[in-house]
């Protein structure tokens, strides 16, 4: 409930249960997965509520919204900068250490901009 409101959440019942599901550790789920172990929780809730909330939690910055493509967005509940490796064909998503991915050259912002941040999705396949 700290956390919520600290973020400036008002920690409503719902919410409190599904931050309970989340932030217990470093962990990329997608929506559905959450609504999933919600069920498992004996305290489900509504899709439009995972939803509502994880787009609330992304906003406020207790989560990262890593979008894949279009129809795949994983919730990463680790905050610290990082990037991910992706696999395609599992669906897992990991983290990797800043240091493994140079960023140092980045083209020239657009006049009136500020690097506001650099994520870095790296897509691998099992050998076939």
């Amino acid at each position: 409930m700290e956390r919520l409101q600290t973020a400036g959440i008002q920690p409503t019942r719902q919410r409190v249960h599904i931050a309970q599901v989340l932030l217990t550790g470093n962990q990329h789920l997608s929506a559905d997965q959450v609504l999933e172990k919600m069920k498992h929780t004996g305290k489900p809730v509504s899709k439009a509520t995972v939803y509502n909330t994880l787009g609330l939690f992304a906003a406020r910055g207790i989560l990262r919204e890593v979008i894949i493509d279009p129809a795949r967005v994983f919730y990463d509940t680790n905050n610290t900068p990082h990037h991910h490796v992706y696999n395609t064909v599992t669906g897992e998503l990991s983290d990797i250490d800043l240091r493994h991915v140079l960023s140092e050259q980045l083209p020239e912002l657009p006049e009136g901009t500020e690097l506001e941040g650099v994520d870095v999705v790296i897509r691998v396949r099992p050998v076939r």
